[in-house]
């Protein structure tokens, strides 16, 4: 089965309330060698103006794999995990993830471009604090191969 056109425009259910922690963020930044101090020292954090220490941009990536997970196991998406690369990756911060931050995500499929037989399927997740301002909007493209690939 091809990769479903009218993903397109479809929007998600918000992801429950994901309570981003202090040392999840210093696991995170010392698992991507982001050893600046403010990943890892909450004063060093405060200096800089922050309540807590301040995640390293890929950390949006934590919540919005719960998002890809909606979209993965979608049974009419038509995607196959099998044959799907995560071909490019970026982000658009109103400000950075802090530890203490509780933030939801959303996903809307924005995109599909077909290309002889396999599909790139761009999304963008949407993250909120619990005051309902953005933080962070992380998007994704995703490269799903045909049978023959």
């Amino acid at each position: 089965m091809p990769v479903n056109p009218d993903l397109v425009g479809r929007a998600f259910a918000p992801t429950p309330p994901y309570l981003v922690g202090r040392e999840k963020v210093r696991e995170f930044a010392r698992a991507v060698f982001a050893d600046a101090p403010q990943h890892h020292d909450p004063d060093a954090a405060r200096q800089l103006g922050f309540s807590d220490v301040v995640a390293p941009p890929t950390f949006a990536m934590v919540i919005q794999d719960l998002t890809l997970q909606q979209l993965l196991s979608d049974p009419d998406s038509g995607i196959v995990l099998a044959r799907t690369i995560h071909a490019e990756q970026r982000f658009e911060y109103s400000r950075p993830i802090v530890a203490g931050d509780e933030l939801t995500a959303q996903l809307q499929v924005t995109g599909i471009r077909p290309m002889r037989g396999s599909a790139m399927i761009t999304s963008e997740a949407a993250m909120t604090d619990a005051s309902g301002a953005h933080v962070v909007t992380a998007i994704s493209t995703l490269l799903v191969g045909d049978d023959a690939s």
